[in-house]
């Protein structure tokens, strides 16, 4: 094998990343961003609002849990099993606390996700294949050491992906896939060494995947991730056992067929496209999987050797399969970076392939690109942030008073020592990078990873109540609620399945479609947008414009309450002045 393998390794440079280390960067990585965070729009408040449905306490019905609903639409996502458990944890949740305990599933498949690629990478690079060169006269990196090294790259690679982090921090499908796709990469990697966890660890991530609106990328990645497993192994008994291992899959994916067609999961969902569009699809790619994708197209460069035949080699096949079909999802479902994201384990272990190849000079240009772009980033989180709270500097101040009017600036002594505290955690790490240490195979994703973590520490701290005014519906809701309270029933039509959301939870509103005003629903509310579409249908069934609300961060989203025309024994209202 050392002739295809180009990964020259000394024990020396495979030491071990302090594990607390690595288990705090996980930690704060993943506690930060759903902790105190308010529902974003549009995806995010919109799956929330179906476990809210679903959690009610008259939805106990089969059927009610087999379609869920919301402003009476079905899921176009076709998703059961993140909505299930979204509504389950809703139910044991305090009064006031249902958000932060739908999150705490998502807040469980991150985490998974995160140590499934560990383990993934860990059993991959463990085949002889990937292993290193063996010296003449020894002191090459032992197996498992050299294994372990480079699952702590593939997990820093990970980490350090633009486009993971706000998506795997909402309450949506998308993170559920990413969690089944990363379980069936593990499963699928491990399949050589350990079967019946491998097996659990497939049937777990392929009805996973079908549960959570995927059933044709389940089949696509397990069917043709078992064939590679199959044909790696050198040993024609052990191929005859794979071939058992084939029947075993056979039985899963009738399964999963089965269980897509009883609960009907199957939709044609493809997006046509043109060859021009293969720019938007490179530029989605460039962005959301940076900085993993340089250091992949690079491993794949120096592993060439074996790409004539990847098939045979698990630790290229795999993550190379996993990447094109879901890199081809993408291509086929409207350019979803939501897609795209179930990517990340598969491309982030190509890239741990690439650390053991890398150039001093590569690395050190990596390195200083990475500080610079990082330290930059959290410069100006720290000069807004300032701007905010004092008014200096001014410009800074000015923009964000244009962009997000009416935001008053708060003070949290909470967040402001943990993004001090990670601000000086980062220059530590910086100091510690440029000094002179011993060489390890993981050094070049220590800073990008730090910096991703730092960026997104300091967002959902310092940031966080501008985001959450900005990209909430909280101010908008609570405009509204100026004039109706809490509580109150609204009839509804035209409005987006966000906005209803957002009432049923910011406002603890009832719902129902437009009908005539009732004794018990004297209220009418629709989005702006819609409102030339039924002037007509609301004139007949008499109601009359009240008040027209605006998003205070977005002019083109505004609600417009109406009131009936002929007052049914009216409750009073807080303002009789239309607000506007």
């Amino acid at each position: 094998m050392n002739h295809l393998t180009p990964a020259i390794v000394a024990q020396s440079a495979v030491r071990r990343l302090p594990r607390l280390a690595l288990l705090l960067l996980c930690v704060a990585y993943v506690l930060l961003g759903f902790w105190g965070r308010a529902p974003w729009k549009a995806q995010d408040i919109e799956a929330f609002g179906y476990m809210l449905q679903l959690a009610q306490p008259g939805m106990s019905e089969a059927i009610s849990w087999l379609k869920p609903t919301l402003l009476d639409n079905p899921d176009s996502n076709l998703a059961l099993l993140p909505y299930w458990l979204g509504a389950l944890s809703i139910q044991w949740a305090p009064k006031g606390l249902e958000d932060v305990f739908a999150r705490l599933p998502f807040i469980a498949m991150l985490s998974a996700t995160l140590a499934a690629t560990w383990y993934a990478v860990y059993s991959l690079t463990r085949h002889p294949a990937a292993q290193p060169v063996a010296f003449a006269f020894g002191g090459e990196a032992k197996p498992a050491d050299y294994a372990r090294a480079m699952a702590d790259g593939g997990l820093l690679a990970l980490l350090a992906c633009l486009g993971l982090a706000r998506l795997s921090h909402e309450t949506t499908p998308a993170l559920s896939q990413l969690c089944f796709a990363a379980l069936l990469f593990f499963g699928l990697s491990t399949w050589a060494r350990h079967r019946i966890q491998s097996a659990v660890a497939v049937s777990v991530g392929m009805l996973g995947l079908t549960l959570s609106g995927a059933p044709t990328l389940a089949l696509w990645l397990g069917i043709g991730g078992t064939v590679i497993c199959a044909t790696a192994q050198p040993d024609p008994a052990q191929r005859r056992l794979s071939m058992l291992d084939v029947g075993l899959l056979a039985l899963i994916c009738l399964l999963c067929v089965t269980t897509a067609g009883a609960l009907d999961l199957w939709r044609w969902r493809v997006v046509p496209h043109s060859m021009f569009d293969l720019h938007l699809l490179g530029k989605l790619i460039v962005w959301f999987t940076w900085p993993a994708w340089p250091l992949a197209l690079w491993a794949l460069w120096r592993w060439r050797g074996q790409l004539s035949h990847v098939w045979r080699y698990p630790h290229l096949g795999l993550p190379l399969w996993f990447a094109l079909v879901t890199i081809g999802a993408t291509w086929f479902t409207g350019l979803s970076d939501r897609a795209l994201l179930s990517s990340l384990p598969a491309i982030a272990t190509l890239a741990a392939l690439a650390l053991p190849t890398l150039k001093r000079s590569l690395g050190a240009l990596i390195d200083w690109f990475t500080l610079l772009f990082f330290s930059f980033c959290a410069l100006a989180m720290w000069v807004v942030w300032v701007a905010m709270q004092t008014g200096i500097p001014a410009k800074p101040a000015r923009n964000v008073a244009r962009l997000a009017p009416e935001f008053v600036p708060e003070f949290s002594i909470g967040a402001f020592v943990l993004a001090v505290s990670a601000t000086l955690a980062w220059a530590a790490l910086v100091r510690w990078r440029t000094g002179y240490h011993r060489a390890a195979i993981w050094k070049s994703m220590v800073l990008p990873a730090g910096g991703a973590v730092l960026c997104w520490l300091l967002l959902t701290t310092l940031w966080l109540p501008l985001l959450n005014y900005a990209r909430s519906y909280a101010a908008l809701v609570q405009k509204i609620t100026r004039i109706t309270d809490q509580n109150a029933c609204f009839q509804y039509a035209g409005i987006s399945k966000a906005q209803g959301a957002a009432l049923l939870h910011h406002g603890q509103a009832r719902l129902m479609p437009m009908q005539a005003p009732q004794p018990d629903c004297q209220w009418l509310i629709i989005d702006r947008a819609n409102l030339s579409l039924l002037s007509a249908k609301i004139r007949a069934l008499g109601w009359v414009e009240h008040a027209a609300i605006k998003r205070p961060t977005d002019n083109d989203e505004t609600l417009v309450m109406f009131r009936p025309a002929n007052p049914l024994n009216l409750p009073p209202t807080r303002s009789e002045e239309p607000v506007r």
